[in-house]
């Protein structure tokens, strides 16, 4: 049996760092995504094959457990363990789980994958037990750059294991979401996956790939937001890899030595997510053109207020500058320092003007794609 599912990216397009000082914050999904192959070998099959294998093509490495191996490593408790029943990974079931990490002996260099590989491991033998499978991820998405990665494997693994225990798999015709009860419950493990690889995750990136459009946050609230205008962003990837917690630190710290002027700069990205929400959901007779030319000032102020609280770097302003002198705006998304960057690509822009701004940043080392803002969620394929 074989079970397909994806997940989109996501990005900030309004409110990084001022969020975790009770701000507003708009995320969106994008139309890169990744990609879970679940196979389950026939059962005549099975009985010569009692592994569990990962298989991450694009990085071409394959990792692959005996299932005795499993049972004999991850605690499982039939009494509390329910698929139906997301729980949080303990600490001592995730030390047992890093000694099956360890002995795959991952290359020094790709050591950053172990938290990736451990929160498979854990979501894998909590929705489906100890059963044989062959697991292949692939993605349109880089690694740790901000464009949510991580909660999307988390969204499409969910998502293939929760489409694989779905008594009713009927063929469809491409891609379908799953509904809306399931997606709760596949959001919710998620969450679970994404705590083992962030820590205190604050649950925007995860509901945003697994439900896909838009959504608000404020002081842990989330709400989900239906966009009514087509949107179109150029992500630039520096490639420059950042400290995302030093950075959130940094912001803070300077909070703390100016809390009345970093609190006015808190106040207007407040402000700036909120009137980006309310035009991207406008059902008004304001012309496409002129909510982008709104949304297209937004994240110009958006971005200055991001310099002032520290976290632009040389690389999004050159990112700027280049993409500025195409008169097309930009802003960084996420935590700055380096990562990706967002430019608006309005309606009435040329694919001559874009193409050219794509070849100047190529030039200084960037990664560049064109994405769709606010598409579809977690989806699957029978």
């Amino acid at each position: 049996m074989e079970v397909k599912a994806r997940a989109p990216g996501k990005i900030i397009l309004a409110g990084e760092h001022a969020v975790v000082h009770g701000s507003t914050a708009v995320a969106a999904a994008i139309d890169l995504y990744t990609y879970v192959t679940l196979r389950f070998p026939l059962q005549a099959a099975a009985e010569n094959n009692d592994r569990l294998t990962l298989q991450l093509k694009d990085l071409s490495l394959e990792f692959s457990w005996s299932v005795s191996r499993l049972k004999e490593v991850i605690p499982f408790d039939s009494n509390t363990s329910s698929p139906s029943t997301p729980a949080s990974c303990s600490g001592e079931t995730l030390k047992s789980i890093a000694v099956l990490v360890e002995e795959q002996n991952i290359p020094e260099e790709k050591i950053w994958l172990s938290s990736g590989i451990s929160t498979f491991l854990w979501l894998y033998t909590s929705i489906r037990g100890f059963n044989p499978a062959t697991v292949i991820i692939t993605t349109e998405l880089p690694y740790g750059s901000g464009l949510g990665s991580s909660a999307a494997f988390c969204v499409a693994l969910t998502s293939a294991l929760i489409a694989s225990s779905i008594s009713d798999k009927t063929h469809r015709e491409g891609w379908c979401s799953l509904d809306e009860t399931n997606l709760e419950l596949l959001n919710k493990w998620a969450f679970e996956g994404e705590k083992i690889i962030h820590g205190k995750p604050s649950g925007i990136d995860n509901t945003v790939s697994a439900y896909g459009n838009m959504i608000k946050f404020c002081s842990g609230e989330i709400t989900r937001l239906q966009s009514n205008m087509p949107l179109r962003m150029l992500i630039t990837n520096t490639k420059v890899g950042r400290n995302t917690k030093a950075l959130v630190s940094g912001v803070s710290e300077r909070t703390v030595r100016h809390p009345d002027a970093m609190k006015s700069v808190f106040n207007a990205v407040d402000s700036i997510s909120k009137e980006l929400a309310a035009i991207i959901q406008s059902k008004d007779q304001i012309s496409v053109t002129e909510k982008e030319e709104s949304i297209k000032e937004l994240m110009e102020i958006n971005q200055g207020l991001l310099q002032s609280m520290g976290v632009s770097h040389s690389s999004i302003d050159t990112v700027i500058r280049t993409t500025l002198k195409h008169k097309l705006t930009s802003k960084l998304t996420g935590a700055g320092g380096g990562g990706c960057v967002l430019t608006l690509l309005p309606t009435v822009v040329s694919g001559t003007v874009v193409d050219k701004a794509v070849e100047e940043l190529e030039s200084y080392g960037f990664q560049c794609f064109t994405a769709s803002i606010g598409g579809n969620g977690a989806e699957i394929c029978f």
